[in-house]
Order: C-alpha cells, then structure tokens, then sequence
C-alpha cells in the first residue's frame, strides 16, 4: 500500500526537454507556412492597392492631369519605364486627355519631428513651380504634426510656389512667392516638409529636360505587370 501511494503522488510523468523541442518546432513551422500562406495570398492585393494609392497621389498633386507615365533616368536621360526596377528612384509624368505634358510629380523624403516622412510634390518646370504637395507617409503627432496632410490650408500652400529661392517656412505669414505658412505647433514638421521638397529639387531639376523636351506620352495597349502604374487614366 504504501508503494502505491508513492506513485500516486508523484503525479503523471513531465515530458522530456526532446518532446518540448520537438512540438516547439512543429508549432514554430506550422506558424511560418501559415504567416507565409497569408504573405503569397494577399500579396497581389497590396501591390494593386499601392499602385493605386500612388496612381491617385499623382492626379492629386498634377491638375488637369488625366494619364501619366512612370520614368527612370538612365545614362542622365529620362526613360519610359513599364517595369519595376531593382533600386528604382522614379518620378512620374502628367498629360492631359491629348497626351500634353503638364507636370511632374516627384517623391521625396527626409526626417520630420517623429519619424520619415514621404511627400509627393507636383512640380511644373515651365514655371519652376510646385503645383501640389501630398503625404504618402508620416507618423507626426496626432492633432498636430498631422495637420501637414489633415490641415487644407496647409497643403493649398504648394499649389502654386515658387522654387527659387528655396522654399521656407514662416511663422509669421507668407510673404514672398517660395514662402508657405508654418503651422501653429507644428514648426518642426512644416520645416520638414518644405526642405524635403527641396532636397527633391536639389536631386531632380538639373536632371531634368528642357521645358518642351519632356518624354512623349506612350500609349500602351497592355501594362506589364508592376507594381507601379505605367499607363493609366485618372480614376
């Protein structure tokens, strides 16, 4: 009797550190082909979805555009591009509905207050204006750094300012044509935004052709696949 009531206290038998192992690693695997099942299955969409995204940025900050074309510059030249490109730093060409050329918009990017942020920026070298300005990504403070893509008044700011000098940020109301309104409490970030924009145009204008040598419009009866839009139409 006395035997049994030892076993019986000793409770059931732990598993070996092997056995541990072994359903660790199963549990581990089966995560992986789950989290990369999920990946493959949705991964078409997310592609479709930022190249949408991007396609409506780009009508958004060139008006009166209604097709656009994405380009690379190659060996100093700016090229027609159907495909996405290891590395690529494209910007991106609007025509009208008669295939003018009305504009570039062009991405750039740099440190604000809280994180990078992504900007988007129409820019008409007829002129040497910028002609639009949107926010593909920032993560500033909610109620305030926020207010460079929620506050209108802001964002109209870029809608017809001159490049040079380089654009600045005020505080005390815009005077000058490359001057824009700072916003209250949120310096640091609308500081951000103007010389992320000319840190764009300190890469990109003297790279750019003659007003009137721009690439042609290419009409494209089938896109290759990209993850960027190559012929497309405003939305």
């Amino acid at each position: 009797m006395s035997e049994e009531k030892v076993e019986q206290d000793a409770g059931p038998e732990e598993p070996s550190p092997l056995r541990l192992i072994g359903t660790l690693a199963i549990a581990g695997l089966a995560s992986g082909i789950i989290i990369i099942a999920i990946y493959l299955a949705t991964f078409e969409t997310i592609k479709e979805n930022k190249a949408r995204e991007l396609r409506e940025s780009v009508f958004r900050v060139l008006p009166n555009v209604t097709k656009m074309q994405k380009l690379l510059l190659k060996e100093g030249k700016l090229v027609v591009s159907y495909e996405e490109e290891k590395g690529e730093e494209p910007i991106y060409a609007g025509y009208d509905d008669s295939g003018k050329f009305l504009g570039y918009a062009i991405p750039s990017d740099g440190p604000g207050f809280a994180d990078t942020i992504s900007v988007l920026y129409g820019y008409r070298p007829a002129d040497r204006k910028v002609i639009g300005m949107w926010i593909l990504a920032s993560r500033e403070t909610p109620g305030l750094g926020d207010k460079i893509y929620k506050d209108a008044a802001f964002v109209a700011n870029f809608d017809d300012l001159a490049i040079e000098p380089p654009i600045v940020a005020t505080k005390k109301g815009k005077t000058k044509p490359n001057e824009i309104d700072a916003i209250t409490g949120a310096t640091i970030s609308s500081v951000a935004v103007a010389r992320i924009i000319n840190k764009g145009n300190d890469y990109w204008v003297s790279k750019l052709p003659e007003p009137g040598a721009e690439p042609a419009y290419v009409e494209v009866a089938t896109p290759a696949a990209s993850s960027e839009p190559v012929d497309t139409q405003a939305p």
